[in-house]
């Protein structure tokens, strides 16, 4: 199996929303591959709906798994990317349904209907990024598809019904322990990109934030400002928690040992990757993996 980000690393232009001035509410779908498939960011709000493949999730400093069903609330300027893993040479027809609002469309209409005030808090959250994870996929998706599927007066209720209805959702998660509001600029998103994916791709083996750096012809002391700055984490710690996203993959979907696991996702010595794993998931790989059982049995 292979992790890929889009076709070529030279062909994909930058994802950037075109603010039309006919609608405020905006809908798009797309398969994998697909030139929209990057480390990006845009300055409105994005309902993003997995509905076919696995991979991981890059949404500001946090990095996950994704399959069919997961969805997730961004919030404006706040950088995002969904990699699948394929195999070489697979296609999936129709992976992602997206709804894109612009940042002052619900804010302003509060102003003048304090009903709607209730959603606020929700956008405030989505600065964060917000995974829900408790939405039935054929719920959710009926929901994107009446967006899609109606425009004018009708489309914007149809945005505020699902709004209202994940407001009131107990099973989600912040994702980015930070707020990021990236500003960087094309040649940045770039750079940034090429790094995330050669982490992607190669967590298993040494990788040094010397090799990054001369990988987009920095020296190290900047790069290590730089990507800071733009992921929100410090490039060891990315790395960390790239590798740890894998372990949990292999401990809740495998019975490979935990000390093969260890070597398998980068990690020199079972001390270190038990070290690291507890600074991120609160608990052992060990634990990890007998309460991920556990939740599945009931």
């Amino acid at each position: 199996m292979s992790v890929a980000l889009r076709p070529s690393a030279n062909s994909a232009p930058e994802f950037e929303y075109t603010d039309e001035t006919d609608r405020s509410v905006h809908y798009l779908q797309h398969g994998f591959p697909c030139p929209l498939v990057r480390w990006h960011y845009h300055d409105d709000y994005e309902l993003h709906l997995i509905v076919a493949g696995t991979g991981k999730v890059f949404v500001g400093d946090h990095v996950g798994q994704f399959a069919p069903g997961h969805l997730v609330l961004t919030g404006p300027r706040l950088p995002h990317n969904w990699i699948s893993q394929t195999d070489p040479g697979e296609e999936i027809p129709l992976r992602d349904l997206v709804i894109q609002f612009r940042k002052d469309l619900i804010p302003k209409m509060a102003a003048v209907a304090p009903e709607l005030s209730a959603l606020l808090s929700l956008l405030e959250r989505a600065r964060h990024g917000i995974e829900f994870r408790d939405v039935d996929l054929a719920w959710a998706r009926q929901a994107f598809e009446s967006v899609r599927d109606t425009e004018g007066p009708e489309r914007i209720a149809r945005l505020l019904e699902l709004l209202s209805s994940l407001a009131n959702e107990s099973g989600y998660a912040l994702l980015s322990t930070l707020a990021i509001r990236s500003r960087a600029d094309k040649a940045s998103q770039d750079k940034i990109e090429r790094v995330t994916q050669h982490i992607s791709e190669h967590f298993a083996q040494d990788i040094s934030l010397g090799d990054m750096a001369e990988l987009v012809g920095m020296n190290d002391s900047s790069f290590s400002r730089f990507f800071a700055k733009a992921t929100g984490n410090s490039f060891n710690r990315f790395v960390n928690r790239v590798r740890i996203s894998k372990a949990c993959e292999l401990l809740v979907e495998t019975d490979t040992p935990i000390t093969t696991i260890c070597y398998e996702t980068g990690f020199n010595n079972i001390a270190n990757f038990n070290r690291r794993f507890r600074e991120l998931k609160e608990s052992t790989p060990r634990e990890y993996r007998r309460q991920s059982r556990l939740r599945h049995l009931r």
